[in-house]
C-alpha cells in the first residue's frame, strides 16, 4: 500500500526556470539603468631604481589625490593602480607600448618615448619653486684647483644615468661647447644617480661631475666636500598620457594635476605642484640629445 505525501509534489525544474528568468530580468534592468556606470580604472607607471615599496610610499598620496580630483570633475568613480617597474629602460618602455594610462619622466626620456610613439601626449609639468625649470650643477672637489669649466680638460668625470638629461645629455652639451669631448678626459663614467656622483667628486675620485642642484646642496648640507663651477637649467619633468587615452579622461586628468596643490601628498616627490606644459617647452632637451654625438670620437661605440 503506497503512503501518499503530506506535501504536494513541486514542479522543481519549472521553478528554477522561473527563477532564472527573474534574476536575468533583474540584472537587465540594473545594468541598463540610466545612472549605472563602470568604475574608470587607470595605471600610473613608474621605475625605481630602490625597493617598490619606497616608490609607492612616495607616489600614493598624490595618486589618491588625482583620482578624487577626477572624481569631482567626472562625476564618476576613480581608481589609480600603481605599477612600478625596476629599470629606467622598462619605464620608459611601459608608456611607449601603452602598458600604462600615463607615467612621469626625465625630460631626456620623455624626447626619446616621443620619436618612439608620436602618439604620446603631455598632461602637465612639474612646478618647482612655481617655475617649470630648475637647475644642475658641475662640481668639483671643494679644495680642487678647478675653477671653470674648461679646466676639466685632461680630467677625470663622473656622470649620472646614461639616459639622463642633466647627469648626460646636458653635462655633455656644456662639455663641448667649452671645446672638451669625451677624448679629452682621463677617464669617465656613469654611475646611475645624481648622489652617487656627488659623492665620488667628494671622495676625490673624480675631478668632476654632474648632478641636480637639490642632491647637490643636500649633499653639502651633510659635509659632503663639493662646490660648483658651473649651473645648467633645465626643463621639469613631464607627466604624460598613452597614446589614444579617451579625449574626456585625458583632458579630466589633465585639469586633475593642475588643480592638486596637497602640499602634504607633493612633499615626497619633492616639488610642489603642476603647471601647463606642452612638447616646446623640451626642445632644448631635444637638441642637447641631437648634439650628444659630437661628443664622442668617431672610432668609439656612443654610450
Amino acid at each position: 500500500m503506497r503512503h501518499r505525501s503530506l506535501h504536494p509534489r513541486r514542479p522543481i525544474g519549472g521553478f528554477w526556470r522561473l527563477f532564472g528568468l527573474l534574476a536575468c530580468a533583474v540584472a537587465a534592468y540594473v545594468g541598463f539603468a540610466p545612472d549605472a556606470r563602470a568604475d574608470i580604472s587607470l595605471t600610473f607607471g613608474t621605475y625605481s631604481p630602490d625597493k617598490p615599496t619606497a616608490m609607492v610610499k612616495q607616489l600614493r598620496p598624490s595618486l589618491n589625490r588625482i583620482a578624487e580630483e577626477m572624481r569631482d570633475i567626472l562625476d564618476e568613480p576613480v581608481s589609480i593602480r600603481l605599477q612600478v617597474v625596476p629599470s629606467y629602460e622598462r619605464g620608459v618602455a611601459q608608456i611607449v607600448e601603452n602598458k600604462v594610462d600615463f607615467t612621469r619622466l626625465g625630460p631626456a626620456s620623455y624626447v626619446m618615448a616621443k620619436d618612439h610613439n608620436p602618439g604620446l601626449s603631455i598632461l602637465a609639468m612639474e612646478k618647482k619653486h612655481g617655475e617649470k625649470f630648475f637647475h644642475g650643477v658641475i662640481a668639483v672637489h671643494r679644495d680642487s684647483d678647478i675653477t671653470e669649466i674648461q679646466q676639466l680638460r685632461g680630467r677625470s668625470f663622473a656622470f649620472g644615468n646614461s639616459r639622463s638629461t642633466l647627469g648626460r645629455y646636458f653635462a655633455q652639451l656644456i662639455l663641448m661647447q667649452n671645446g672638451i669631448k669625451a677624448s679629452d678626459l682621463s677617464n669617465y663614467e656613469y654611475l646611475g644617480r645624481h648622489d652617487k656622483v656627488g659623492q665620488v667628486v667628494g671622495a676625490g675620485l673624480y675631478d668632476g661631475g654632474a648632478l641636480e642642484d637639490t642632491t647637490f646642496r643636500k649633499l653639502v648640507e651633510k659635509g659632503v666636500p663639493i662646490r660648483a663651477i658651473a649651473r645648467i637649467r633645465n626643463a621639469t619633468r613631464p607627466w604624460v598620457a598613452r597614446a589614444g587615452m579617451e579625449p574626456r579622461i585625458e583632458e579630466a586628468l589633465r585639469q586633475a594635476l593642475l588643480r592638486l596643490h596637497d602640499d602634504a601628498a607633493l612633499s615626497a616627490l619633492r616639488f610642489d605642484g603642476f603647471l601647463p606644459g606642452d612638447d616646446t617647452e623640451y626642445e632644448a632637451t631635444r637638441n642637447a640629445i641631437r648634439e650628444n654625438p659630437r661628443f664622442f670620437p668617431q672610432s668609439a661605440d656612443i654610450q
